[in-house]
């Protein structure tokens, strides 16, 4: 049986929404590739029949102090942010302008003409009234405690260590992100292998969630546009 253009036409739109609403099932966490944890770096090998019985890379301390110090170790951060800020503008701002021109002398003589059965002549005058009345306030109060742990992926020349992790968590319908990225001193790691996460330089903390929940609690395109700096009125 050959199908004409409108039963095509209605099975691709029945095979794209289809698509959309299996695609909006999936609600796995995905994986951030910029947040993805770094490998320790593997030493090289050692060369055979050397006789030594110290060798480059494989040396092991016995007392040595267990926090993260090297590529691919991990370390756990203790998030403790906790910010506000307030905001307020106020402007109020008029104008007011008046011209007036009279009417000129030509040749010793002052124009006049008539108009719509009057007198005329050349003078005019313009005014204008021009007043803007503006006011915003912006007030914002985050906070946001936990743990997470994250991995050293670079040590710098001066022994400050560079840190990223993500942790994903899936809840019911939608998941949670958690991202950090940073700069730590080691001595600011404590004997547990923890560190403030008021001690990370340069931080990076990303905390969003998706699925339906997140969805709804988006702003519409349109409402968007009403509240934009472009809506004329």
């Amino acid at each position: 049986m050959v199908m004409n253009m409108y039963e095509t036409r209605a099975l691709s739109i029945v095979l794209m929404v289809s698509l959309l609403l299996l695609s909006g099932c999936n609600t796995a966490p995905k994986r951030d590739p910029e947040y993805a944890p770094v490998r320790p770096t593997v030493p090289p090998t050692p060369p055979s029949g050397n006789g030594a019985i110290f060798q480059p890379g494989y040396s092991m301390l016995w007392a040595e102090n267990l926090v993260a110090r090297r590529v691919g170790d991990i370390l756990t951060v203790r998030l403790s942010e906790n910010t506000n800020a307030t905001k307020s503008a106020k402007t109020d701002t008029s104008k007011s302008n008046t011209n007036t021109v009279g009417n000129p002398t030509l040749l010793g003589m002052q124009p006049s003409f008539g108009l719509f059965g009057g007198q005329g002549d050349l003078s005019f005058g313009t005014s204008s009234d021009h007043a803007f009345d503006g006011e915003g306030s912006s007030e914002q109060n985050n906070r946001l405690t936990g743990d997470i742990t994250v991995t050293v992926t670079e040590v710098l020349p001066n022994g400050y260590l560079v840190i990223r992790g993500e942790k994903r968590i899936g809840i019911n319908q939608g998941n949670e992100y958690i991202k950090l990225s940073g700069i730590v001193r080691p001595y600011d790691i404590s004997a547990d292998n923890r560190v403030e996460s008021t001690k990370i330089a340069d931080p990076t903390i990303v905390y969003v969630g998706d699925g339906p929940v997140a969805d709804s609690n988006a702003m519409g395109w349109l409402a968007k546009f009403f509240i934009s700096a472009i809506m004329p009125f």
